[in-house]
């Protein structure tokens, strides 16, 4: 039987029991009021553990997370803090291969904590902000504890029943906000090379952040434009507000913007709410190879910590630091890359720290997120490097014509090297 109750009756000790594995809603989905109550009372039941996929939030803190271990897919957002004192277990794994790995017990889920608009009059719960692997983790969990938030919007597509609720936590809070990063003009160069890679009706995924956000507020002359995308930010309402995103041309889901995670601020939210026009699906559906084939024009855009001279991307660690996460970059890249009419961006700046150190090096210093054989093509503020189908004699001269004129010199010594014995 269900229990109804409020963040202050909430008591995690009849509802957990020692060693149990928590799997939480991610990103803008994360409940924070849950959170806050396991951070409260986590050190009363021993051996407590939980997964998240990325947080927001700034709750998982060395301090607020000790009695408990934190474990994700990867550094992001503001998990960073935990990995730099080595407090956060990462798991490498793309977003499909969560769900997955939840359904499998690979990744613990006794409990599901998760976040939820209210019900609709048949007792439908809508996921809200985040899609992902929210259904995944409810079917496996021995208990679901909800957070039953009367300001998450409404969104169609991926749904919990009432009945499917053990302990349904009523409150009304701001859900986890994240407001649009501040466009430099590095940004914003970098975004004018990838906006012309985006014609008509093409189909875009992309994250959030500056370049971004830069790229979408470019594309306001397009017409027809779709999305299938694992998120998306507030730049998803402007451009449906302007009369470009229309999904017509898809192939698949026409009219409907196909997405799973919702990150921005309230105007997002606000957009979303019960909008016919967005569908959130689960990372099965989102970031599925046979799903996404079905797209022409598909336009993928992703990030990169570095990228050596035959085209090997790294979006996880930079020098000793994890500070991003394998997320869904390769999917993403295997899909735009072979998409008709379509492309894989990778955008990155060409340098770091002030401009003392290139990105663009000829050996990486942390993992290959995304192996060479996949990535399409490279853009930086000095322009793209296209690299599918090149030789990695080609591939290295397109990447010294895109790096930072202050390091062409050296790079061009290690790219005559490769030409020289031929990889």
């Amino acid at each position: 039987m269900r229990t109804e109750t409020s963040p202050e009756a909430l008591d995690l000790a009849i509802w957990l029991k020692p060693g149990d594995r928590i799997v939480m809603g991610q990103a803008c989905g994360e409940p924070s009021t849950l959170v806050a109550a396991l951070v409260a009372q986590g050190s009363a039941i021993p051996g407590l553990s939980a997964f998240i996929a990325t947080s927001f939030s700034g709750a998982f803190r060395p301090e607020s997370a000790a009695s408990f271990a934190l474990s994700s897919m990867g550094a992001i957002g503001q998990l960073r803090s935990m990995s730099k004192v080595g407090k956060l277990a990462v798991i490498p794994c793309h977003v499909s291969q969560v769900g997955p790995l939840i359904r499998a017990g690979i990744i613990g889920c006794d409990v599901a904590m998760i976040q939820v608009s209210p019900a609709d009059e048949n007792g439908n719960h809508s996921c809200g902000l985040i899609a992902d692997h929210v259904r995944d983790a409810v079917s496996k969990a021995r208990v679901v504890i909800a957070e039953v938030n009367a300001a998450v919007p409404y969104t169609f597509g991926e749904t919990i029943h009432a009945s499917e609720i053990d302990v349904a936590v009523h409150c009304d809070r701001h859900p986890v906000e994240v407001a649009p990063a501040p466009i430099s003009e590095t940004d914003a160069a970098i975004a004018r090379h990838c906006a012309e890679f985006i014609g008509d009706g093409a189909v875009i995924q992309t994250g959030v952040g500056a370049v971004p956000d830069a790229i979408l507020r470019l594309l306001g002359d397009r017409k027809d434009l779709g999305v299938h995308s694992g998120m998306l930010g507030d730049g998803l309402a402007e451009l449906a507000e302007a009369g470009v995103l229309t999904n017509a041309r898809k192939e698949i889901d026409p009219g409907v913007s196909i997405n799973g995670a919702l990150i921005g601020t309230r105007k997002l939210y606000d957009f979303a709410d019960r909008n016919p026009a967005i569908r959130m699906a689960p990372a099965s559906y989102t970031h599925d190879a046979g799903v996404l084939a079905r797209l022409s024009r598909l336009v993928s855009i992703n990030s990169a910590m570095e990228i050596d001279l035959t085209g090997q991307v790294n979006a996880e660690a930079s020098g000793n630091s994890y500070v991003g996460g394998t997320g869904g970059q390769v999917d993403f890249v295997r899909a735009g890359a072979r998409s008709p009419g379509g492309h894989a961006l990778t955008a990155l700046s060409a340098t770091a720290k002030g401009g003392s150190v290139s990105k663009i090096v000829p050996v990486l210093s942390g993992p290959v997120t995304t192996a060479r054989s996949e990535v399409d093509v490279v853009v930086t503020e000095f322009g793209a490097a296209e690299l599918k189908g090149r030789s990695l004699a080609e591939r290295a001269k397109a990447l010294v014509a895109v790096a930072h004129p202050d390091f062409r010199e050296a790079l061009d010594r290690d790219a005559y090297a490769i030409a020289q014995r031929g990889f």
